[in-house]
């Protein structure tokens, strides 16, 4: 039990962790500020920044439900995860460290975003920020996609949690996004002062917990592949 309220608290953190990352957290400004100067006043901003991270918080959600219920009502699989997870999962943390520390780096520019889909959110006003929150959230970068799915679904697929921990990430990658909303409806100065408080506390967040999963990865592959007890 104990070590399910480490994984409520750990989705959070990875949640908050992919928003606040270099390249979500410049998305993110980015799509509230365009939806902004669209829709006029701080009141309709602020309604705008909430709408985009419901759009990006159910879109995990939903990514969370399919997977992992698509992982675990297959027998067969499911069968193999529940005997060889504890096993995968110390290679996966390792990997997905090494992601955070840019230890293994591979660069995407791709977008989804086209001019297309700018004029439907053009169109929609206000609403449109849902559409960029989910079009955006399905655009992962390198660091996102180690947290989602090296970190969170195999997080997910080992405690069987196909909504809580996925909803409680989506909930982590909507709270600085509102922030930044509220910030941003305030006027420019506080949210470029924010910008550079989150930008370095990211970087030793995302460094910390790069090497907190390096550390689970090492011991997850002492104590259930090498069979090597340390504590």
């Amino acid at each position: 039990m104990e070590s399910y309220w480490f994984a409520l608290l750990g989705a959070v953190w990875l949640g908050i962790l992919t928003s606040i990352s270099p390249c979500p957290l410049a998305t993110n400004v980015a799509a509230i500020s365009y939806v902004g100067r669209r829709v006029g006043n701080s009141r309709s901003v602020i309604s705008a920044g909430l709408l985009y991270a419901i759009g990006r918080s159910l879109t995990y959600l939903l990514l969370g439900i399919i997977l992992v219920n698509s992982l675990l009502a297959a027998p067969s699989v499911s069968h193999f995860l529940q005997k060889y997870m504890n096993k995968l999962l110390g290679p996966v943390l390792i990997l997905a460290g090494m992601f955070l520390l840019e230890l293994l780096v591979f660069s995407s520019r791709k977008t989804i975003v086209g001019e297309g889909t700018q004029k439907k959110v053009d169109r929609a006003g206000v609403w449109g920020a849902a559409l960029l929150g989910f079009l955006f959230a399905l655009s992962f970068c390198p660091v996102s996609a180690a947290l989602f799915f090296g970190s969170l679904l195999p997080l997910a697929v080992k405690h069987e949690s196909a909504i809580i921990l996925p909803s409680l990430y989506g909930f982590g990658t909507a709270l600085p996004v509102s922030i930044f909303a509220v910030l941003l409806a305030a006027g420019a100065e506080s949210i470029g002062r924010a910008f550079n408080v989150v930008t370095r506390f990211e970087f030793w967040g995302r460094r910390i917990t790069g090497l907190i999963f390096i550390l689970v990865g090492v011991y997850y592959c002492l104590t259930y592949i090498f069979a090597i007890h340390i504590f």
